[in-house]
């Protein structure tokens, strides 16, 4: 059975949108699966963005499509991508969201399965936080809200900094940016993408 499945994200400086590639990675690796990748409308100026010095980064994904609110109940798993901005998923993202009320008011999303992955500067910086605060608009929405079990060998991982938690996956970029998803959180944000599409298989399975 086919299921259906997108992965939408915002990335300012890539960090990000290389985690959205690992989870529709995953997501792909399930028989049957249709994977989208998408990205949410950007909202800063172009301007801004060349002050921010995020240009050139932005050009590593200009080809991804930008995602459609209004659309998500094709789906039957939607996967969500934010960097963190104080402990709170992005205003780009938030924005998207808002937009979606349409599909709260007529129950579109309810069933629907979901999950959620983030980034942040440094080690503790607001990354659970974001998860769970992402994961509201899951159950508002209705959805079956599915996160990492530590079957994910690599949230286990001691031997160096790493992100990704039980909530969802997640990479550390530094204060800079210039730190770059580890080959062990692509690894988890892989098995996110396809554990989360499994169950969302058998979920459509059932449906």
């Amino acid at each position: 059975m086919n299921v259906k499945v997108k992965v939408i994200f915002y990335s300012l400086y890539g960090h990000v949108f290389r985690l959205a590639e690992a989870v529709a990675a995953g997501a792909r690796e399930v028989p049957g699966a249709e994977v989208e990748l998408l990205q949410v409308a950007e909202t800063l100026p172009q301007d801004v963005i060349a002050k921010m010095g995020a240009t050139e980064a932005k050009k590593a994904f200009a080809h991804v499509p930008i995602a459609n609110p209004r659309t998500l109940n094709e789906a039957d798993v939607i996967l969500f991508g934010s960097g963190t901005r104080f402990g709170s998923a992005t205003a780009q993202m938030q924005t998207f969201f808002d937009n979606t009320g349409p599909l709260w008011s007529s129950g579109a999303l309810v069933g629907k399965v979901g999950g959620v992955f983030t980034s942040s500067a440094s080690q503790h910086g607001g990354q659970e936080t974001t998860l769970l605060s992402m994961m509201t608009f899951l159950f508002h929405q209705g959805m079956v809200v599915v996160g990492v079990p530590y079957a994910a060998q690599g949230l286990l991982l001691m031997s160096e900094i790493t992100g990704g938690s039980p909530y969802g996956s997640s990479t550390i970029t530094n204060s800079q940016g210039e730190r770059q998803p580890s080959a062990n959180e692509l690894g988890i944000a892989t098995f996110q993408g396809r554990h989360t599409t499994q169950i969302g298989a058998k979920v459509a399975a059932k449906g």
